[in-house]
C-alpha cells in the first residue's frame, strides 16, 4: 500500500460552494476562480458536483492549477459503497482525479468511519485522488484511524469562528502535521462583522471586520473556505489572508469564544449526517 505523503501545499484561503448550483452557481464559482481562488470545496452531498465541473472547465484556469475536493457522506462509509460513490463525484465533476477526498462526518455511532478510511487510502492507491482527509474529526476519532490502518489524515476540515476559536484543537493538528481548514469562518453572519474588537482591529488596518475574521485564520495557520457570490466580496476575501495580525490582535479575536459558539450544536461526538 502506497503511504500518503503529507506534502500536500494548498493556498492560505479556499472557496466554499455549499449551496451554489444551478446557473447561477456556476456563474458564481466561475467568478471566483477567475477571481484567484484555487482551493474550491465541494462535497456529495452538497448536490452541486455538475456545477463546480461546468465551472471549473469554464473558468479556463488549467486543472493542474486547481485543487478540488469533495467529500465522502456517512450513507456510503461502507467499503463496497464507497468505491463506486468516489467514482460517481469524479464523474460529476468530470475530472480524472480529485486532489483532496474527506470524509464529511465520522458518525461514530454507525462505527463505519474506519472503514470509509480504508476506502480512500484505496481510491488514493488506485489513483483517483492524490491526497485523503477528513471533515469534523475530533482527536479521538483520528487516533483510531491512525492505530488501524497506519495513516493520518492530511487535512482536517472542521467549524471554527471567531465565536468558536478551536485552540486546542488546532494545536493538536498542528503537532501532527494535520492542516486545518475552517468551514463558515464569518460563522454564517450571526452579527460577527458587527463585533466591536474585529471593527477596531480593521480600523486599524484599513480592512473590514469580516476581512479581519479571515485575516485572523491566515495568522493561526488555519485555511478558512468562504463563500461568497458577490465578486467584489470574492475579491475582498481572497486579498485579507495578505494581513497578518499580532498576537495581541489574535488574542482579542480568540476571546469572542463562546461555549455555545457552534453555529448549529454540530457537536462530532454525537451529530451525525448521512
Amino acid at each position: 500500500m502506497a503511504t500518503q505523503e503529507n506534502a500536500l501545499s494548498l493556498p492560505d484561503i479556499g472557496f466554499g460552494t455549499v449551496h451554489l448550483d444551478g446557473a447561477a452557481g456556476v456563474e458564481a464559482m466561475t467568478s471566483a476562480i477567475q477571481t484567484g481562488y484555487r482551493l474550491i470545496d465541494t462535497a456529495y452531498n452538497y448536490e452541486n458536483e455538475g456545477a463546480v465541473g461546468v465551472a471549473l472547465r469554464e473558468s479556463g484556469v488549467p486543472r493542474e492549477e486547481l485543487i478540488v475536493t469533495s467529500k465522502l457522506p456517512g450513507r456510503f462509509h461502507e467499503f463496497d459503497k464507497a468505491g463506486p460513490r468516489i467514482e460517481e463525484s469524479l464523474y460529476r465533476l468530470s475530472v480524472d482525479y480529485l486532489d483532496l477526498l474527506l470524509i464529511h462526518w465520522p458518525n461514530p455511532s454507525k462505527d463505519l468511519y474506519v472503514e470509509a478510511w480504508q476506502a480512500l487510502i484505496d481510491a488514493r492507491d488506485r489513483g483517483l485522488v492524490r491526497h485523503i482527509g477528513v471533515s469534523n474529526f475530533l482527536p479521538e476519532h483520528i487516533e483510531r484511524l491512525e492505530k488501524e490502518t497506519g495513516e493520518l489524515p492530511v487535512v482536517n476540515q472542521i467549524e471554527l469562528h471567531p465565536y468558536f476559536p478551536q485552540v486546542e484543537k488546532v494545536e493538536w493538528h498542528d503537532a501532527r502535521g494535520i492542516k486545518t481548514e475552517a468551514w463558515s469562518p464569518l460563522s454564517n453572519g450571526r452579527g460577527l462583522v458587527e463585533e466591536q474588537v474585529l471593527v477596531d482591529i480593521g480600523n486599524n488596518h484599513g480592512v473590514g471586520a469580516g476581512e479581519v475574521a479571515l485575516a485572523w485564520h491566515h495568522s493561526r495557520g488555519i485555511i478558512p473556505i468562504p463563500r461568497s457570490t458577490n465578486p467584489q466580496r470574492q475579491k475582498s476575501n481572497l486579498e485579507a489572508v495578505k494581513l497578518t495580525l499580532s498576537a495581541e490582535e489574535i488574542s482579542a479575536i480568540n476571546d469572542l469564544g463562546r461555549p455555545d459558539g457552534r453555529i448549529k450544536d454540530q457537536d462530532p461526538a454525537v451529530y451525525e449526517e448521512f
